[in-house]
């Protein structure tokens, strides 16, 4: 990338941030507090890349006079001193540059909201389950490493330590940001504890991450909502099985229906379940709209088959491998440990540079 090929994206820019600068001032704006934390968003992004793009020309400008001294200077020591000069510049040129390109794409209407993941085993039986339980685990790790909130909402145990269904929400400025490119499939190759003759078996899990919906986000009529209680069943103390605590909320034009059973209190359950159908609701809406915008239906799970699949974690290889951006990582054992900083920075570049490269043809 050279400052021509993005001066075309930088008049569009200035123009934008004017608007920003004007519509934040305005007093209607802070009756929204929504839509002013969005606008105050985008304008801090645009005021960070102008920031990043006056440091890169810089930057570049000093390389090309260190680049003339070269062929100006003789002495040992100054042309040794030159070199490396021209090693940390070009260095930071190139953290600059890829600063320019994440700060180049339109920040999300989702960044700095609570999400909610979900977790269920597929393809793969009890190996699916136990594969679906150290994902889980691997994400609250990372989590704890970038001080966000986990908040466990729905949860069922499977036989030999695994889970059936997790449900969990996070909270942290860059929990969407980070989270959004776990959404579909997630296949694993390894050789299953329960496999004695140490065959290689694959299995799949679906991850689905949605931003976590407000009132404003999505209306949902009283009436179109139907509750049902029933009495929960496993772990949770002695109101188990003794009092109609879980409830079951179905929305009725859509089908959509969503049970809690994790807390003791019927009140809690119907606030958990709300909160699920919420987010999948503006999930769905959303998809709709990016439909009628592309003609193209997008679906974050799928059916959960072995060939549709967004990341494959083989451990005999020590390889976790991300189909989308054809990207590999030799680190499983640290990845499955929550040490995911490395392979989200990558996910994060390649998506800078599509987007960019999306931009660059717009343009």
């Amino acid at each position: 990338m050279t400052p021509t090929d993005i001066q075309p994206h930088i008049e569009k820019l200035q123009t934008r941030a004017k608007e920003l600068e004007g519509a934040v001032s305005d007093p209607t704006v802070f009756a929204d507090p929504k839509r002013c934390r969005e606008l105050n968003r985008e304008l801090q992004q645009l005021n960070n890349f102008f920031d990043a793009h006056a440091q890169w020309l810089q930057v570049l400008k000093n390389l090309d006079d260190n680049h003339s001294l070269l062929n100006e200077e003789s002495d040992e020591e100054m042309l040794a001193m030159l070199h490396a000069d021209i090693e940390t510049l070009q260095q930071q040129a190139e953290q600059l540059e890829m600063a320019i390109r994440r700060l180049l794409i339109p920040p999300s209407p989702h960044s700095g909201a609570r999400v909610i993941v979900e977790i269920h085993p597929a393809a793969g039986g009890n190996e699916a389950a136990l594969f679906a339980g150290e994902l889980f685990r691997a994400y609250t790790r990372y989590a704890e490493t970038q001080k966000w909130k986990c908040e466990i909402l729905s949860m069922t145990a499977s036989d030999l330590g695994g889970v059936k269904e997790v449900v969990f929400a996070l909270s942290g400025d860059t929990a969407y940001d980070q989270m959004r490119f776990e959404s579909g499939v997630h296949r694993v190759q390894r050789i299953p504890i329960t496999e004695a003759g140490g065959r290689i078996h694959t299995s799949t899990v679906t991850v689905a991450v949605l931003p976590e919906a407000e009132d404003v986000d999505i209306e949902i009529k009283p009436e179109d909502l139907r509750f049902d209680v029933f009495r929960a069943s496993g772990a949770g103390g002695q109101h188990v099985n003794t009092t109609d605590s879980a409830v079951r909320v179905t929305h009725i034009p859509t089908g959509f229906s969503v049970a809690s059973q994790c807390e003791r209190s019927q009140h809690r359950n119907r606030e958990i379940a709300l909160r699920i159908l919420r987010s999948r609701l503006l999930e769905q809406k959303e998809a709709e709209e990016q439909q009628k915008r592309s003609g193209e239906k997008r679906s974050q799970v799928g059916t959960g088959d072995r060939s549709e699949r967004i990341r494959t974690y083989n451990f005999p290889q020590s390889r976790c491998t991300d189909h989308r951006y054809n990207l590999s990582v030799y680190d499983l054992p640290n990845i499955m440990e929550g040490e995911m900083d490395g392979l989200f920075a990558k996910l994060i570049d390649a998506d800078a540079q599509l987007r960019m490269d999306t931009l660059g043809q717009e343009a």
